[in-house]
């Protein structure tokens, strides 16, 4: 990898991230020679928000790699309050190898970048989530047998989720279509960063209002939740705003006959999708999750080694 560290996809080159995804599905088929690759290496993860899949990947994964983890909660670690983000930073560079951070601004996990001199793995913010993006198009990858030319639709808030699945989607050449209600699409820079850099992957970015344009032809329909962390006061609210962009049968039904259906998880079933489209045979939602760990042990290997 050309940075030390993994905040947002953009900020690596299609070929860098070709080249993780080769490693993930190198990883996945022979987990067991790459058991020491890490040997003796610590990773630190802080959590400001709760997770599954990112704390059991990331702890599981270091340690199927020869390395150990130490896990720092918000009341263990108090970032920004109890001590300033630079100092936690200059204190873990002497302790650690790496740090993964979860946290909710994307300028806590810039400054903890630029205070550390070891890299620093973007867990999620409320701009980006990388380490998923990888997930969700090394899992599109093992299904299509390919990502160039694909259509990848994306229903929903244009939050963090949407802006990595953008960025990842002009790198790999693969054409985006997102559908948001008015007001909470992905932010203008997002989408013009990738018109621009998909240029030159000869591939699209599309913004609509409309579900039915976006999924029209598509390869995989993805979703997410419509109230993220953080944003609990606005569910009932976002819920009756969303509704009409619910992924169901009948959603389902504009993308191509053999359409993958795709959610980063959890889920709530009922809301953003139904109950009948995520256990359908064409979710491959537990893919994507279990990815995550292929995915993330390939980033820590070119960062880490």
């Amino acid at each position: 990898m050309r940075s030390k560290d993994f905040l947002t996809i953009r900020g690596f080159t299609s070929e860098e991230l070709r080249r993780c995804l080769t490693l993930a599905a190198e990883v996945k088929r022979c987990p067991h020679r790459f058991g020491t690759a890490l040997e003796g290496k610590t990773l630190a993860l802080i959590f400001e928000k709760p997770s599954l899949r990112t704390r059991v990947s990331f702890d599981v994964g270091i340690q199927q790699l020869g390395g150990y983890s130490v896990c720092l909660l918000p009341s263990e670690i108090q970032l920004g309050t109890r001590e300033s983000i630079a100092d936690v930073g200059r204190t873990l560079e002497r302790m650690v190898q790496a740090i993964m951070i979860r946290t909710f601004g994307h300028d806590v996990a810039e400054q903890l970048a630029a205070a550390a001199r070891i890299p620093v793995i973007n867990g999620l913010t409320e701009f980006s989530h990388p380490c998923q993006a990888l997930a969700d198009y090394l899992t599109l990858f093992e299904h299509r047998g390919r990502l160039d030319g694909l259509k990848l639709a994306y229903v929903g808030d244009g939050n963090n989720v949407a802006n990595s699945l953008i960025f990842a989607g002009a790198r790999f050449g693969v054409n985006v279509a997102v559908a948001s209600p008015p007001g909470y699409e992905p932010r203008e820079d997002v989408v013009t960063w990738a018109r621009d850099a998909g240029t030159h992957a000869g591939c699209t970015c599309e913004v609509t209002n409309d579900p039915f344009e976006a999924v029209h032809d598509a390869d995989a329909v993805y979703t997410d939740v419509w109230a993220s962390m953080g944003q609990e006061a606005e569910a009932a609210s976002r819920s009756a705003i969303f509704r009409p962009y619910q992924v169901n049968a009948r959603l389902m039904e504009s993308a191509k006959a053999d359409a993958l259906f795709m959610h980063c998880l959890p889920a709530h079933r009922g809301d953003e999708v139904t109950d009948e489209t995520l256990e359908s045979y064409a979710s491959v939602v537990f893919d994507q999750a279990e990815n995550r760990l292929h995915a993330q042990k390939a980033v820590m290997l070119l960062l880490m080694q």
